[in-house]
């Protein structure tokens, strides 16, 4: 059976003029003239086929069958709100959830996040770390990190930063029998192979055929399926990595790492922050994208000193 509801409209202006008496206040709260009340009233009574209003010395008051209706149309309209309301308000509260790669939520963003919570310690972060591209909004996450061109239909992107490939190494192979220090030094070294990026990025074998190395198979080598276990084996002393120097840049400044030589490669792809329309406005999601904005920068003008020192090279297409 169809709903016997009047029109939107009409009802907004009955119940306003109601709880007011006063068809003067409800045109303002409705933010239309007090003919567009008058007009949207008499067209109620007609469909409905009953007087809503009198008019007497005192002022304007509601007809009985009017003091009856009115009721279950404030609630009506209460309901409308209050679900409005939930559903505008949703993602606004709670957790910041953030989807980002694995390597780069491990060996970048994890270790400033205490920064964040010292700046925002009532926003609670919820990392979702995996390789595949999220929706955000059938997940119901709030943020996305990418590495890629920037193109991301439909939702709302801002640059990052940029990034570099660069050999790294433990410093222990710097040193020894056959110490690595020129690239002709790599044909004594094992080549840390990082899969993701193999004929996507700049690989050994871009990097190698670039440099005019021969006598190497920058082919072998051990492969990994993560850039940060690239990162790890190449801490532990396992060989060279040909790492992006956005992972790789605490583990320099710490010694952990070391850069023997370059050229160092500018990538193709940047760091993006994407998010919805609506996650956009959320102030949490605000107040991190200008949190890791700062970040970001800081950590792209530590690289871009870094390129200088090694030189640099513009990304081949493979």
């Amino acid at each position: 059976m169809a709903r016997q509801i009047p029109p939107l409209n009409a009802l907004r202006a009955f119940e306003a003029a109601a709880r007011h008496l006063s068809f003067t206040k409800a045109a303002q709260e409705l933010n239309v003239t007090q003919a567009a009340i008058s007009h949207q009233i008499r067209g109620l009574e007609a469909r409905l086929g009953i007087q809503l209003f009198q008019r007497n010395k005192a002022g304007l008051s509601l007809t009985e069958p009017a003091r009856s209706y009115l009721p279950a149309l404030v609630e009506a309209f209460d309901l409308m709100d209050r679900a409005t309301r939930r559903l505008t308000q949703h993602g606004q509260e709670g957790a910041l959830r953030v989807s980002a790669l694995p390597s780069f939520a491990a060996r970048w963003l994890l270790p400033r996040l205490p920064r964040f919570r010292d700046k925002h310690p009532d926003i609670d972060i919820l990392i979702s770390a995996n390789e595949r591209l999220s929706d955000l909004e059938r997940e119901g996450l709030d943020v996305g990190l990418r590495f890629g061109a920037g193109f991301y239909p439909g939702l709302v992107s801002h640059r990052l930063m940029g990034d570099r490939r660069l050999p790294v190494c433990s410093p222990t192979l710097t040193t020894g029998e056959k110490p690595l220090r020129r690239p002709e030094d790599l044909r004594h070294h094992v080549l840390l192979h990082d899969d993701i990026a193999e004929g996507i990025e700049f690989d050994w074998k871009a990097w190698v055929d670039f440099v005019g190395l021969t006598g190497i198979d920058a082919t072998r080598g051990p492969g990994f399926s993560d850039s940060a276990m690239v990162l790890t084996a190449a801490i532990a002393g396992q060989g060279v990595a040909l790492a992006r120097a956005s992972l790789a840049i605490d583990d320099l400044a710490a010694g952990l790492l070391v850069h023997p030589f370059g050229p160092a490669v500018r990538t193709r792809f940047e760091y993006w922050f994407v998010t919805s329309q609506r996650s956009a406005r959320y102030p949490k999601v605000q107040a991190f994208r200008e949190w890791l904005t700062a970040e970001a920068a800081e950590s792209e003008a530590k690289i871009n000193e870094l390129a200088a020192e090694l030189g640099e090279v513009e990304a081949l297409n493979r």
